[in-house]
């Protein structure tokens, strides 16, 4: 039901878009927000999806732990200093809900075999933004740069481990982001869809106690990778 209504929302809003279709997408649009880039500090807001995986590398060949990934949800602020005409720093502090489901192989019990990972995280990105020449109401730009996150549902203070059903990963780790957008310029506020990935550059499992353990003895690395598609109001 969440999923519907933010989509019915994001579905207004662009359909409000088209029904202005000659300021924002005619050859010859009224120009607006013409001065608003051109402040020096400016902030906004951002809710959107996202879609969690791992990237799982074995210390030896064998059959895969399949993932099952679902969609979660994003919601955050944004603070952009612009540091000349086309590129500016961007802090986009964040909320994001997502769960993944692990599959092992190689087990009768089924209980054994699926590991449910519900992940709440705050993500800290910190990311330059390139933007291109303006041209009328459409401006597109590309965003990288790097960010930390820390799991609050990471378990990785607890002392029991997958033989007690708790999987863990480490608290926070770091990743680097690439992406792109496009600015639209309505006649009250500049609305920024984007879609990103994220990429995890450090191992995040926490082995199980014992070293043979089926769950995380094979596994020489465990990373995240993510795409986030952001909707931002400025």
């Amino acid at each position: 039901m969440r999923k519907i209504i933010v989509l019915l929302f994001f579905a207004f809003i662009l359909n409000g878009y088209a029904q202005k279709s000659k300021n924002i997408f005619s050859r010859d649009p009224i120009i607006n927000l013409e001065n608003f880039q051109k402040k020096r500090m400016y902030y906004g807001f951002y809710l959107g999806f996202n879609s969690y995986d791992f990237k799982i590398d074995y210390k030896t060949v064998g059959p895969d732990i399949l993932i099952k990934k679902t969609t979660g949800f994003n919601v955050g602020i944004v603070a952009d200093l612009k540091l000349q005409e086309y590129i500016d720093l961007r802090f986009e502090p964040g909320l994001y809900y997502t769960r993944r489901d692990l599959h092992y192989p190689n087990f009768t019990n089924s209980g054994d075999a699926l590991r449910e990972v519900n992940s709440t995280y705050i993500h800290f990105p910190l990311l330059v933004k390139f933007s291109s020449l303006r041209t009328g109401n459409i401006r597109p730009y590309l965003v990288g740069g790097v960010s930390a996150t820390l799991n609050l549902s990471s378990n990785s203070k607890l002392i029991d481990d997958n033989l007690e059903q708790r999987f863990r990963v480490k608290a926070w780790t770091t990743n680097y982001e690439l992406g792109f957008g496009i600015d639209l310029f309505s006649e009250y506020f500049i609305f920024s869809p984007s879609i990103r990935g994220v990429f995890g550059m450090n191992d995040e499992l926490i082995r199980d106690k014992d070293p043979n353990s089926p769950w995380t003895s094979n596994i020489e690395s465990l990373k995240t990778r993510a795409v986030f598609i952001n909707f931002t109001f400025h």
